[in-house]
C-alpha cells in the first residue's frame, strides 16, 4: 500500500529575519548544509515515499521557489496552493481535497494514509526518522487514528506546545490525555519532573478518511464546505476555490481537531528534531569553531569569543571580547543581539511592517 505525504511549505518564516524574508522564507534557505529546509524534508522521505506520493501546499507567491525546490522530489501535479493563508486547518482539507481529486491515479481514496509534516524542520537522524514515520503509517492504519509525532523534551522548553500521554499501546506509542499551550517556565519545569510530556512537532499522519470524519465531528464550520471545494476543485474553477476557502475558519488543525478528538495517539521520535524557531537554535543543529557557531560565513577570526552565534555569507567577521551573541548579516541588514534574546527578532519585523521607508527589507 501507498502512503502519501503533503508538505506544509506556505509560511513566512518572520524569526529568522533578516535572513528570511517574504521574497524568500526560510523553508527556501540553506540554513544548515547545502540543501534548502523544504529539500531535506522531502529528501528525507526517500525511500518510504515515492515522489510521485508527495505533495507541497504553499501560497501562489511562492510557486517559483516552491517548483525550484521541489525539481523531481514530488509529484508533476504535486504543488497546491492555497488562495490565501487561512492556519492549518483549512490548509489540510485543501491538501486533502486535492489529492482526492488529482491523485486517483496513485490510488488515492478515503483508506489512504498521508503524513502532514512541516517544511521547515531540521532533522539529522534521516534513517531514524524513516523509522518512526513508517511506525506512525503502520498504527494509523492497525488503530484507526491521527497518530502525532511527539519529542521527548531534555529542557523544560516554553515556545512549544506540549502533548500529555497516557496508556501505553506498546512499541513507543500512546494515546493522547490532552494537548498543552505553550507553558511558563514553571510549568515546562513540572512537566518534565512528572514525565509522560512530549514537544508537539506538528507532524500527523493518519488516513484521509479518519481526518475528514475528525473535521467533521469537530470542526463542522470548517468541514461543511469540503463537498463544495471538491466540486470547485474537479472544476479547476480558480475563483470558486478561492470563494469557497474564503468560508473556511481560519483555525490551526491542534485547535479545530487534535485537541478535541478522542483518535489521536502519539507516537514517541527516535530521531533529533529542532524547528528552528529562532536564531539560537543553530547552536544545536551546527558545529561550533572554537566554541562559536559560524555558519556561511566567508572567514572568521575570534580572540577571546565564545558562544556566539555568526550567519554572515558575504562577510569575514572578527570577534574581539564578545560572548553569547547572534550576529546576521543579509546585505541591506546587520543585526546583533544577545542570542537569548532571538526571540524578540520578530519585534524589527513588527516595526519593519509598520513603516513604509524601511518596507524592502521585509
Amino acid at each position: 500500500m501507498s502512503f502519501f505525504a503533503v508538505v506544509m511549505a506556505g509560511g513566512k518564516g518572520t524569526r529568522f529575519w533578516p535572513y528570511s524574508v517574504r521574497s524568500k522564507p526560510k523553508q527556501y534557505l540553506q540554513l544548515v548544509g547545502t540543501h534548502s529546509l523544504l529539500e531535506q524534508t522531502l529528501m528525507r522521505l526517500d525511500p518510504l515515499i515515492s515522489p510521485e506520493d508527495r505533495f507541497i501546499v504553499t501560497v501562489q507567491e511562492q510557486s517559483v521557489l516552491a517548483q525550484e525546490n521541489s525539481h523531481n522530489l514530488i509529484n508533476k501535479s504535486g504543488l497546491i496552493f492555497e488562495p490565501e493563508g487561512r492556519n492549518t486547518g483549512p490548509c489540510i482539507l485543501l491538501a486533502l481535497a486535492h489529492l482526492l481529486v488529482h491523485a486517483t491515479v496513485r490510488g488515492v481514496n478515503h483508506d489512504s494514509v498521508v503524513a502532514i509534516l512541516p517544511s521547515d524542520h531540521v532533522i539529522l537522524n534521516t534513517q531514524a526518522f524513516r523509522t518512526t514515520l513508517n511506525k506512525a503509517f503502520l498504527a494509523a492504519q492497525k488503530h484507526n487514528a491521527i497518530v502525532t509525532i511527539g519529542i521527548r523534551p531534555n529542557f523544560p522548553h516554553t515556545g512549544y506546545g506540549y502533548i500529555n500521554a497516557k496508556d501505553s499501546l506498546g512499541d513507543a506509542l500512546y494515546k493522547v490525555h490532552a494537548f498543552k499551550e505553550k507553558p511558563n517556565l514553571e510549568t515546562a519545569t513540572q512537566y518534565l519532573r512528572e514525565g509522560g510530556y512530549y514537544w508537539n512537532a506538528g507532524m500527523f499522519v493518519g488516513s484521509i478518511g479518519t481526518f475528514l470524519e475528525e473535521f467533521k465531528l469537530y470542526a463542522p464550520a470548517m468541514y461543511q464546505h469540503m463537498e463544495e471545494l471538491i466540486q470547485a476543485i474537479k472544476k479547476a474553477n480558480t475563483d470558486a476555490v478561492t470563494t469557497v476557502y474564503k468560508k473556511m475558519p481560519k483555525e490551526s488543525i491542534d485547535y479545530a481537531v487534535m485537541e478535541k478528538s478522542q483518535k489521536i495517539l502519539v507516537l514517541e521520535a527516535a530521531f533529533d528534531w529542532n524547528d528552528l524557531g529562532s536564531w539560537d537554535a543553530l547552536e544545536s543543529v551546527c558545529q561550533k569553531n572554537e566554541g562559536n557557531v559560524l555558519e556561511k560565513v566567508r572567514g572568521a577570526y575570534a580572540n577571546n569569543a565564545k558562544g556566539n552565534i555568526v550567519f554572515a555569507p558575504s562577510k569575514f567577521v572578527a570577534l574581539i571580547n564578545v560572548n553569547d551573541l547572534a550576529i546576521v548579516e543579509s546585505g541591506k541588514v546587520l543585526m546583533v543581539l544577545p542570542k537569548k534574546d532571538s526571540q524578540q527578532v520578530k519585534q524589527v519585523v513588527e516595526f519593519l511592517e509598520k513603516s513604509s521607508q524601511y518596507r524592502d527589507l521585509l
